[in-house]
């Protein structure tokens, strides 16, 4: 309550102060006149005016014709009087523009509101700066001419405009607005003002594709129009529909059929009048009751030159701007630029009876959001008929443009139907551009039979032809030119010359601005295709499985564990030596020969069958020595199957990531084609951009050249393409090998012409196929396909052969070599060891018998020396015995 007190004190001291707003109006007659004072006066009598002490005063005059007098009638009746804002209509005698008023307003920074100008011109502000308008522009008819489009689904238009400021103002905006809408300008006629015979300009409407007419003119130029319209029957016919701009309306001649606009209180000065003193009272409030209000130091003459603008002024314009509130006229609201948003047009159907009303374009709420809404009156079109036209004229006989690119189109030389029937294929033309002869083929393959499935599905007939410069297109300067155009077939589409594109064409960011696309009837990508490399087995193959280091160790590793077997077999207590030592049976003893025979038999797995340690210390290292032997022998077992039985020839490179590819050398060319989708790829990526120049000076002219080099190995090393063609190329040739993973993922689609009528039954097929699998079967039948000549590929287990397994041949050949020199030497050492034996058994018997020499003599020496003992004992005895 306390608060609310306040404020009404605050309102009153206000009220004391008090506020005089002095208005200025240049009007079309004196009754206006008088309505402005009343206006002036009603704003006055307001509550909040009388709280605040606000008195709005209002004085006018007649706008001149002359645009000088009018000026100077400016500043001597109405600056002088220290105008704070000015009101502008327009002669009485005719609807001239205000220009020379906005001229003088913006030079001083009067702010100045027209009621009835509606030319483009206005919206410029670097010209007037200080004009704002309670009528739209006329160029915002484009916004009406976008709604009815999209109400009527029409995606093509013919657009005829005159070639002064409005038709191009009116022309720009609708480009703008068409192209968030996806609508194409399919001809553009522009006519000067004032011309008297159009029939030139619409001789060639009927070969255009879209039957959806929109005119900008003035109402003469549209009366002559309207007349050589009809005089070559454009307005009777039943294809074309005619939506008009409002001056266009007004013609005395306007045809039976044709859609007009005409803004509501358009015309209605009164209304805007009114309007225009309540957004100068609502902002002066505004301005008042938040404390800015200082409208002090105005002009007060056009004798003196002044250093800047009115900034007061200027600020006052602003607020103006910014005022949304309901009016005679409707809603009120403005852009930056001063153009009154949202504004309500009439929607005319001209019928024999009459011009009738058939709905309205707006929102009556105010909102920023355009509204359509259609009465109970049907609109009669020039046809007659309530029925809506297609706005499109659609032939049922195309012409299809395809290109030779296996396995999607294959040709071949026509020589006669049965011929080609038999193939599924269908004639064909290729015109040759530089001799102009044209030749009959017959074209067969995965895209002539979904051509025949769309045909019947879709309900068209067609003829065929080859591309004449054999290109799927790129858009680049051609002949030297500094024009940029599309080549190929694409451009076959832009210029019109073809229908559609059957063909792998592939689906892209810059295809897809010049034409439409439908939807993909076969994913890919890019892969790298690339000859293989052979790999010739040599006689060491089995050995692969281990490296050489590894080989070595091994074999170390069998004496190292032979010796110290034996050592410790022959040192241990319990060991076979010892034993044979007590027992005699020396040829059980563990020697080092029998050590190296049971480290290599538990190695290779072999049976022993004498000779094992006996003692536990060597049994222990026996049963480690084996248990490496399983780990070893395990290994190189599946290792042999992996190099043996997997062995199979490679690629040479790795994929897209290749060093030889991001970084070239000239001993390894790779290349795409000329002007295709892959070279646009590489152009567009970044990280591509060192593989794209290196690839450019290579590129061919078609896949097929760039195959063959490939195969040759000499002039390519790799090739760069869609995937499907060299899977394709992989599966039939058994010198060829695709590299890498796949990248750069896209999709093949049915080029169409922008805006075509044919793009969306064209996808519904496409996809209808997908579900029924027929794109399946034809990928069976035409891609994945493979040869019986070719090797087994890799998803088979590959069989060793002679020159797999030749060095275990070899080897055993070696050791039974090795074995049969091996019995020589033996027999030689045999014979050797066996004279030496000889020897010393002759010698052993020389000695015995030496020895048995000697003792016989010595036994004869006993002999004779015992007799001579004996003899002498004797003859000892006898003399005794005498």
């Amino acid at each position: 309550m306390f608060i609310g007190q306040c404020v009404f004190i605050l309102f009153a001291l206000s009220g004391c102060l008090g506020e005089n707003i002095h208005i200025g109006a240049v009007l079309s007659s004196p009754e206006n006149q008088l309505l402005l004072k009343d206006y002036a006066d009603k704003a006055t009598a307001r509550k909040t005016s009388k709280d605040f002490g606000l008195t709005f005063n209002a004085t006018s005059l007649l706008m001149d014709s002359n645009p000088v007098r009018s000026a100077l009638s400016i500043c001597d009746n109405l600056i002088t009087k220290k105008v704070q804002v000015i009101i502008a209509s327009h002669p009485a005698a005719s609807a001239q523009s205000p220009i020379s008023v906005s001229y003088t307003c913006g030079y001083y920074g009067i702010p100045l509101i027209g009621i009835y100008a509606r030319d483009s011109a206005f919206s410029d502000k670097n010209v007037h700066s200080t004009f704002m308008r309670t009528v739209p522009p006329y160029f915002h008819q484009a916004y009406v001419w976008i709604d009815l489009l999209v109400h009527y689904d029409w995606k093509q238009v013919i657009f005829i405009h005159s070639m002064d400021e409005e038709g191009r103002s009116i022309l720009s905006k609708f480009q703008a607005l068409a192209e968030e809408q996806e609508i194409k300008i399919e001809k553009s006629v522009k006519f000067s003002v004032g011309l008297v015979n159009f029939t030139d300009l619409l001789l060639d409407l009927p070969q255009a594709q879209s039957r959806v007419i929109l005119l900008s003119a003035g109402k003469e130029d549209a009366e002559h129009l309207y007349h050589d319209a009809s005089e070559l029957e454009l307005t009777t016919d039943s294809d074309f529909v005619w939506l008009v701009s409002e001056e266009a309306m007004s013609a005395y001649n306007v045809p039976v059929g044709v859609i007009g606009l005409q803004l509501i209180n358009g015309t209605n000065e009164a209304a805007h009048l009114e309007d225009s003193v309540s957004l100068i009272a609502n902002t002066v409030t505004d301005l008042f009751l938040g404390g800015n209000l200082s409208l002090s130091e105005t002009p007060e003459n056009c004798s003196r030159r002044m250093d800047s603008k009115w900034e007061q002024g200027i600020n006052l314009l602003e607020h103006i701007k910014k005022q949304d509130v309901d009016g005679q006229t409707g809603r009120l609201s403005f852009n930056e630029e001063g153009d009154r948003l949202n504004p309500i047009y009439w929607i005319k159907n001209v019928q024999p009876e009459g011009t009738f009303v058939v709905g309205y374009h707006g929102n009556k709420q105010g909102t920023e959001d355009k509204k359509l809404s259609f009465g109970n009156t049907a609109i009669l079109w020039p046809s007659q008929d309530t029925k809506k036209p297609k706005g499109i004229k659609i032939s049922t006989h195309l012409k299809v443009v395809t290109i030779e690119s296996k396995p999607f189109v294959y040709k071949a030389l026509w020589l006669n139907e049965e011929e080609c029937y038999k193939k599924e294929g269908i004639q064909c033309s290729h015109t040759n551009s530089s001799t102009g002869e044209t030749t009959t083929h017959c074209c067969y393959g995965y895209c002539m039979e979904m051509l025949h499935m769309l045909a019947a599905r879709v309900n068209f007939t067609f003829d065929l032809h080859l591309s004449t410069d054999d290109s799927f297109g790129s858009f680049k300067r051609v002949n030297n030119g500094t024009k940029k155009e599309w080549t190929g077939m694409v451009g076959e589409l832009v210029n019109e010359q073809s229908d559609l594109v059957v063909a792998p064409l592939t689906i892209n960011p810059e295809r897809a601005q010049a034409i439409d696309f439908s939807k993909p009837f076969k994913y890919q990508g890019l892969t790298i295709l690339v000859k293989k490399e052979q790999k010739d087995s040599s006689l060491a193959s089995f050995l692969q499985p281990f490296q050489d280091t590894l080989w070595i160790l091994v074999g170390l590793s069998v004496h190292v564990v032979a010796l110290v077997l034996y050592l410790l077999d022959r040192f241990s207590p319990f060991g076979r030596f010892k034993l044979a030592k007590n027992d005699d049976t020396e040829e059980d003893a563990l020697n080092l020969s029998s050590a190296m025979w049971f480290a290599w038999g538990v190695l290779l797995n072999s049976g022993i069958g004498e000779g094992t340690p006996r003692s536990f210390s060597a049994r222990v290292l026996g049963m480690v020595w084996a248990g490496f032997a399983m780990i070893i022998v395990a290994s190189y077992t599946a290792n042999l199957a992996a190099f043996l039985v997997l062995d199979r020839p490679d690629a040479s490179i790795s994929g897209i990531d290749d060093s030889r590819l991001r970084n070239p050398n000239e001993n390894f060319r790779y290349a795409t084609v000329k002007d295709s989708a892959v070279e646009m790829y590489f152009k567009r990526q970044v990280e591509l951009s060192t593989m794209y120049r290196k690839m450019e000076e290579y590129n061919y002219n078609n896949a097929d050249d760039a195959i063959n080099d490939v195969k040759e190995g000499v002039k390519l090393q790799a090739f760069i393409w869609d995937s499907s063609r060299l899977e394709y190329e992989d599966a039939n040739d058994c010198d060829l090998v695709v590299a890498g993973e796949l990248f750069g993922r896209s999709g093949l689609g049915v080029g169409l012409r922008k805006g075509s009528p044919w793009t969306h039954p064209i996808s519904l097929s496409i996809l209808e196929l997908h579900e029924g699998g027929q794109m399946e079967k034809l990928d069976n039948k035409w891609i994945l396909i493979e040869s019986t000549e070719c090797p087994e590929r890799d998803h088979t287990p590959a069989t060793l052969g002679l020159t797999n397994m030749a060095g275990v041949f070899m080897m055993v050949a070696g050791g039974i070599v090795a074995g049969v020199f091996l019995i020589f030497v033996e027999i030689l050492y045999k014979r050797h060891r066996g004279l030496k034996e000889k020897e010393l058994e002759l010698a052993r018997n020389a000695a015995d018998r030496w020895r048995g020499n000697i003792a016989k003599k010595k036994h004869l020496r006993e002999s004779w020396a015992f007799l001579r003992a004996l003899k002498d004992e004797q003859q000892k005895k006898k003399p005794q015995t005498v």
